[in-house]
């Protein structure tokens, strides 16, 4: 028998609305804060990479989507690929992820 492989495929979400931290994220989404240097969400990407997971679903919503678009492009730097998804409303984590089916 045949082994057969399927792709895993990574997701990223970066569209829920901050509260807590609003006077830092009033302008953008928490998940490019910077910690080291580098966008929080950022250390998840390379970490899928690392695992060989180079399709990757960014889930975005209303605040920031563009300048998370911004800041991670099409994925070839990071030598993956990314899906941009639009969460138009707040519905929670399993609403984000049902999105990416």
């Amino acid at each position: 028998m045949e082994k057969s492989e399927k792709n895993m495929k990574g997701i990223v979400l970066d569209g829920g609305h901050v509260t807590r931290l609003r006077s830092i994220t009033h302008t953008g989404p928490k998940q490019l804060l910077p910690i080291a240097n580098k966008p929080m969400s950022q250390y998840c990407i390379e970490s899928m990479k690392e695992t060989g997971i180079t399709e990757i679903a960014i889930i975005v919503g209303d605040t920031g989507s563009n300048k998370v678009r911004e800041c991670y492009g099409s994925g070839e730097k990071f030598g993956v690929g990314f899906t941009y998804i639009e969460q138009d409303e707040s519905k929670g984590i399993a609403h984000a992820i049902r999105l990416c089916k």
